[in-house]
């Protein structure tokens, strides 16, 4: 029963469900726009991402890395960082969702669901290393 406590309060674990319920945003959102909205694959994809990285900002830094920034500048400058990085793995999410979709001719929500999983890796190191490191 230790050993469960321990995975349970464990960083990575956290992460990991924080990162589920990130990717959960993003999925849910996308396919809000595309399948319901009937929007472009691409802007849909954009605006998804967005709206996650604003969800996983304050929940990585409350739950998973449990972030404490001393002044309101500080944590402006985490929050850029954070979103910088983002943006960065956007780049590829946004790339990757292109080629499966428009280029190779996946359906649409395995094309993000596969990008997805390179990106939430990418996205661990890069918060734990960069953003919230002590």
């Amino acid at each position: 029963m230790n050993k469960l406590m321990k995975l349970i309060k464990s960083e990575a674990f956290k992460y990991l469900v924080i990162g589920g319920c990130t990717t959960l945003v993003n999925l849910v959102a996308y396919a809000i726009f595309v399948k319901v909205l009937h929007w472009d694959v691409t802007l849909s994809n954009v605006l998804s991402i967005a709206i996650s990285i604003l969800f996983a900002y304050v929940t990585n830094k409350l739950i998973v890395f449990q972030s404490h920034c001393a002044s309101w500048k500080g944590v402006m400058y985490e929050c850029a960082k954070f979103v910088g990085a983002r943006l960065a793995t956007m780049v590829i999410e946004v790339g990757g969702v292109f080629l499966t979709v428009n280029i190779i001719g996946q359906d649409a929500m395995i094309g993000k669901l596969e990008t997805q999983v390179i990106v939430i890796v990418g996205n661990y190191f890069i918060s734990k290393f960069l953003v919230f490191k002590d």
